[in-house]
Order: C-alpha cells, then structure tokens, then sequence
C-alpha cells in the first residue's frame, strides 16, 4: 500500500472487527492501536508473523 492509499483506506474502510467503524474512527474513539491493528491484519490478511508488529 502506498502512503495516499493506506489514508483513504484508513478513512474509508469500515472493518467488521472493528464494530463497523473505520481505522480513523476507531483511533478517534480511543481504540488501541494494537487493537486496530489487529483488526487490519484480520482484513487484508497480514501474514501471522506481522501481527504483533515489524520484526525488530
């Protein structure tokens, strides 16, 4: 995902696991970013090793 992409998807996407709101809703909400996170990696099927994060 490019930078332009990934803002409009965050505006724009309504994320079941995340109750239906958007990435940008949800951070707005006080939802974790963990938790949202999570909610993307659900989404757009992020590979398992990803989930907690880029390795350090």
């Amino acid at each position: 995902m490019g930078e332009s992409y990934a803002r409009s998807w965050a505006h724009d996407v309504h994320l079941d696991a995340l109750a239906g709101q958007t990435v940008d809703q949800a951070l707005s909400d006080g939802v974790s970013a963990q938790v949202v996170w999570r909610a993307v990696c659900q989404e757009v099927e992020v590979p398992a090793e990803l989930h907690e994060g880029p390795p350090r």
